[in-house]
């Protein structure tokens, strides 16, 4: 029986057979890899990951899907998880993996922020995702599409937005270009000196209210003080700092605050 995409599940199969190539490719899949695809679909990329691997762990909410798995006799080196990722506990798999998928674009985000609670465990992730959020990650200071998305996963990770990929490339075809983007942990020395929570407060109030200065929007919350000893102007915008000097911050006030 043929499936129809469920739009509840933001559900568009990625069918383009070239696309799929430059993916792998992107991805370069090793034997003895732990990898895990989120949201395997109807397996245009699982079939194509498969040869090069030992097992590949398959992350599925949708459970006709998970079902079309399970019951394909070619699929004996699956771990299918029908779960929905946003609660699925990685710990359950080997550490370290590697993580690909191509991302409900309804639920993107909340993906990337739960992965970025696993990182400890991740080697790599590459994703296909709407080209705004790609854009938003690996975007630089000054640019419009810089803000608490770009901070928060440039703070943890190498960026890379790798190629972009048109509607045609799927089925049903999307109303927005897609693209695709590497992920990879910094170093853990690197990340253990970023105090997470306070990053993430900052971040926030500092692009609360993008159109208005530092001055007015970490009033209450960061003093100038601590601001002038990372290099920040007051007077600028959010999207004019840098993401170290954001961690900067975080950490003055971390140690302020025991």
């Amino acid at each position: 029986m043929q499936h129809h995409a469920r739009k509840r599940f933001g559900q568009h199969f990625l069918i383009d057979q070239g696309v799929l190539s430059n993916l792998l490719e992107c991805i370069h899949p090793q034997k003895t890899d732990t990898m895990v695809e989120i949201g395997p679909g109807l397996g245009a990329l699982t079939k194509r990951l498969m040869p090069y691997l030992e097992q590949l762990h398959v992350i599925e909410l949708d459970r006709d899907l998970a079902k079309k798995l399970r019951n394909n006799p070619s699929n004996q080196q699956l771990m299918i998880h029908e779960a929905d990722v946003l609660k699925f506990d990685f710990k359950q798999i080997d550490w370290p993996m590697r993580v690909v998928g191509n991302l409900p674009y309804n639920i993107s985000s909340p993906i990337l922020f739960k992965l970025l609670d696993q990182i400890d465990g991740v080697l790599d992730q590459h994703f296909m995702l709407q080209k705004e959020v790609v854009d938003r990650i690996c975007a630089a200071p000054n640019l419009k599409e810089y803000g608490r998305l770009s901070v928060m996963l440039q703070a943890f990770y190498h960026t890379e937005h790798l190629f972009d990929v048109p509607p045609t490339a799927f089925d049903p075809p999307p109303k927005v270009m897609s693209a695709v983007v590497r992920m990879q942990p910094k170093e853990t020395t690197v990340r253990k000196q970023i105090p997470f929570d306070t990053l993430q407060h900052i971040v926030a109030a500092a692009f609360g209210q993008r159109r208005k200065m530092l001055r007015n929007n970490w009033e209450n919350v960061v003093a100038n003080s601590i601001a002038q000893q990372a290099g920040i102007d007051l007077t600028c915008r959010a999207e004019a700092i840098a993401p170290d000097q954001y961690i900067q911050v975080a950490q003055q006030l971390q140690r302020l605050n025991g």
